[in-house]
């Protein structure tokens, strides 16, 4: 049967098999991939796919539905329940697309892979210190110092 998910394994990564699907379903979930009422794989559709224990899809199953985010329905199999994702399909499209120019215009600048999530996750850690009083993040003035400021 034809899924909206396929999982896949990074067994070189150090996390959890059970939490890489956990992490991948909540992307997907975030993503708008998968919505409410969109069936998981199967337990043996993945075990089938990647090749590991059933009781792996399970817990990660659990987890899921631990936090509320699947339901198990006997019989029929685990479907979403909620969804994480807040914005609208348009304005996800729209910012996926000026974050693909963001990247091609990173790598043409001549930085890889880690200099570009060195430069986002120095973006989130400022925001995830913003608090009502101080909202967002301002670019240094000076010319000579281009370091990023919570504001």
């Amino acid at each position: 049967m034809w899924t909206l998910i396929e999982f896949r394994l990074d067994r070189g990564s150090g996390v959890a098999t059970y939490l890489q699907l956990v992490h991948q379903v909540r992307h997907a979930l975030r993503l708008g991939v998968l919505r409410p009422g969109d069936r998981l794989p199967t337990a043996r559709e993945v075990v089938a796919q990647l090749a590991i224990n059933p009781n792996t899809v399970l817990k990660a199953y659990r987890e899921l539905e631990r936090e509320g985010l699947v339901s198990g329905r006997p019989g029929q199999g685990t479907f979403v329940e909620r969804s994480l994702g807040q914005t609208s399909m348009g304005d996800r499209a729209r910012l996926r697309a000026d974050l693909v120019r963001w990247v091609r215009d990173g790598r043409q600048a001549g930085l890889d892979l880690e200099d570009l999530e060195a430069l986002v996750a120095s973006v989130l850690t400022g925001f995830s210190h913003e608090t009502p009083e101080s909202p967002g993040i301002r670019e240094s003035r000076d010319s000579h110092d281009s370091r990023e400021e919570i504001a």
